[in-house]
């Protein structure tokens, strides 16, 4: 019902939706430290602001929640439907090459440019899919609720804030991910860990080293100082392990101290092995110095037994398993900054339906004391699971198929989305299954003809959820 509607009025608003993407795509929403009445910053406030404008412009009802959330409502009628997406992003990172970050372009069928496929490009789909109910008058008995969070990818406290005063929609699904369906989620363990030790002036010795952005992303970018090596003796040295590595080592000078940057690209960490880490990379060359011993050289050999380069399963740190249903636990090693008298770290693991504070947590943190470093981390996130043989997954999956012809079915994956905490949400495109859009990582895009076929799916759901 309404399909031809629907698709024609998609297609005559093609231009003007990415046109909008590209506005809001403008605006780099990476959260920054707190200003009042700008809870994230200012580009997460100005994202919001331009978003629930957008909204206002077509004649939505828009509500603003402190600039944590912005909704925009379809009616005021029961509740029924909310869609859920974020205007946040993760940092730029280094290696764009079809165009800047923040300077969207569309080229090829794509649009390229940070937040064009996580999360702003699906969220202007899921507007267009309600302004064509509206602007098509479609009779709906029951509302339906954008909702533009802006802490997504920092721990999504947004949305905390925004459920402490709203209560759920009976259905809810984020177009954070991809089609079809997203029914499974896997847990998570956010593992901190630090340890101090004496300084040491003896020489050859490292004075610091620094690497990662978020959490949740593999580091594209490594550096250490060095005093007392030969940086022409070490540059060869290095150069002859890249390819072993898959990392990039620059040698230079600075400040009477020699600098060490690795270089690797940016992964989301949920798939680590789509990137290539470069803080393990550079933490496996250190190793292969020749340095002085010392405690901090001894807690670089620890760490890499514990995490080395390319064991993506936790395998050394005595966690790896994995379950028919979610598959196996992941790990990324994503954070760490070591000084002369310390270091503190951080790696982000996805964990299957199978895993738990027993077999995961307590392990992890038994092998990282044993090796002397303190695990700073007392709990885990549970994994999250709605039933796939509920009307409401099969409605998804039905306007699925309905409008790509692919076979409708339900996934589980590793990255959390924004539903992982509520009790009946799913993630629902907006990326078709074999869509590689480099989410996180430089040269982002979103697919043109994804995104139109995204928001006809969208207005179909609504049609049949709530007519």
């Amino acid at each position: 019902m309404y399909r031809e509607k629907i698709e024609a009025y998609i297609d005559a608003h093609k231009e003007e939706m990415l046109s909008d993407i590209i506005e809001l795509c403008k605006i780099d929403s990476t959260k920054d430290s707190y200003r009042a009445g700008k809870p994230f910053g200012q580009g997460c406030f100005e994202a919001l602001d331009e978003a629930l404008h957008i909204g206002e412009r077509y004649g939505f009802t828009i509500n603003n929640y402190g600039n944590y959330v912005g909704t925009i409502d379809l009616n005021d009628k029961e509740k029924q439907l909310d869609i859920l997406a974020h205007l946040d992003v993760v940092p730029a990172g280094d290696g764009w090459t079809v165009t800047e970050p923040f300077e969207p372009v569309v080229k090829d069928g794509k649009i390229y440019g940070r937040g064009t496929a996580d999360d702003k490009g699906p969220a202007m789909a899921a507007l267009y899919a309600m302004r064509a109910i509206k602007e098509l008058g479609i009779p709906v008995k029951k509302n339906v609720r954008l909702i533009l969070g802006t802490d997504e990818e920092c721990g999504s406290s947004d949305i905390r804030h925004y459920y402490s005063l709203e209560k759920e929609a009976p259905m809810t699904f984020s177009p954070d991910a991809s089609f079809p369906v997203i029914n499974i989620e896997k847990g998570s363990l956010h593992g901190r860990f630090s340890a101090e030790f004496e300084a040491s002036r003896e020489l050859p010795r490292m004075i610091s080293f620094k690497s990662g952005t978020k959490v949740n992303v593999v580091p594209a970018k490594a550096e250490a100082l060095f005093e007392g090596l030969d940086g022409s003796d070490t540059e060869e040295f290095a150069k002859k392990f890249e390819e072993e590595l898959g990392i990039r080592f620059d040698v230079s000078a600075e400040n009477g101290y020699m600098k060490i940057e690795a270089y690797g690209e940016n992964g989301h960490a949920s798939t680590p092995w789509k990137g290539k880490n470069a803080l393990t990379g550079l933490l496996a060359l250190i190793e292969k110095l020749n340095l002085a011993e010392c405690e901090q050289l001894e807690k670089i050999r620890a760490l890499n037994r514990l995490m080395p380069h390319g064991d993506w399963f936790g395998k050394n740190l005595g966690i790896a398993m994995e379950d028919e249903i979610s598959g196996p636990l992941t790990l990324a090693f994503s954070m760490l900054e070591i000084t002369e008298t310390g270091l503190n770290g951080d790696f982000d693991s996805r964990c299957p339906i199978c895993s738990n504070v027993e077999n995961t947590l307590k392990p992890a943190k038994k092998n990282m004391e044993d090796n002397g470093i303190r695990f700073d981390t007392e709990t885990m996130n549970p994994p999250h699971h709605v039933d796939g043989n509920s009307d409401f997954v099969k409605t998804l999956l039905n306007c699925y198929e309905m409008y790509t012809g692919r076979k409708g079915e339900c996934v589980a994956i590793g990255g959390g989305t924004y539903v992982h905490h509520l009790e009946n949400g799913v993630a629902f495109g907006a990326s078709m299954p074999d869509t590689e859009n480099h989410m996180h990582g430089p040269d982002e895009f979103a697919v043109v003809d994804e995104l139109l076929t995204s928001a006809k799916i969208f207005a179909q759901v609504i049609v049949e959820l709530c007519c």
